[in-house]
């Protein structure tokens, strides 16, 4: 038994996105999509984050370009990056203002941040979304279930990251999830604890191990 969160970054992706839309629906799952703010700013991107949005799913940001880690580029680039996808995101904010950095093949450790970036979430009041899963969906299209699976029966409450890309990962969501159920896992939509270290601008646990030493 344990309980599975599920969150899609990186998208919208007009190919597969939707797909991935129907086959949550279909099932009644809810999760949070993560999403890159130069695709949010193409129209088709825009419609499937309203899509989502309207099927209860939660929008959370993910960075402008997804070019580098934030604890590795100068703080105004940073800023940037934050704020022209929540500029972009608009309508469509989760209360929270969730925030996703990028970890580059979904490792977490100090490159995420940098001290400047953490104060401008702080000051801004952003909710920071870290993750404790990563199944490496993009890199074995055809071989991440089990590990996903694994992963989750390995803690009691799983934030994973999926991606909704052109990979063929995403065919088998609908299998994963099969597979979820039969493990008696439970979907959840929010977000275990230990995984948000900031919440509405306030530290609420450790993120000294996610922010550069230098900023």
């Amino acid at each position: 038994m344990f309980e599975l969160t599920l969150s899609f970054d990186n998208g919208p992706e007009p190919e597969v996105t939707p797909a991935v839309l129907d086959t949550l629906a279909r099932r009644g799952v809810r999760a949070s999509f993560f999403v890159i703010g130069a695709k949010l700013a193409r129209p088709e991107g825009w419609r499937l984050a309203e899509r989502a949005h309207a099927e209860g799913h939660w929008i959370g940001n993910h960075t402008w370009s997804h070019d580098a880690p934030l604890g590795t580029v100068a703080a105004e680039v940073s800023r940037d990056e934050i704020a022209r996808t929540q500029a972009a995101i608009g309508p469509l904010v989760h209360p929270h203002r969730l925030f996703r950095p990028f970890g580059g093949q979904g490792r977490l450790g100090p490159h995420l941040l940098s001290r400047s970036v953490v104060d401008y979430l702080a000051r801004e009041r952003f909710t920071v979304v870290l993750w404790n899963a990563v199944p490496r969906d993009w890199a074995d299209p055809d071989g991440w279930v089990e590990r996903a699976l694994a992963q989750c029966r390995s803690q009691p409450w799983t934030c994973m990251v999926l991606h909704d890309l052109p990979t063929g990962a995403m065919r088998h969501l609908d299998g994963f999830l099969d597979a979820v159920a039969q493990a008696g896992g439970r979907l959840r939509q929010d977000f275990p604890p230990d995984c948000v270290p900031m919440r509405d601008g306030r530290i609420v646990g450790s993120l000294e191990d996610y922010v550069a030493r230098v900023s």
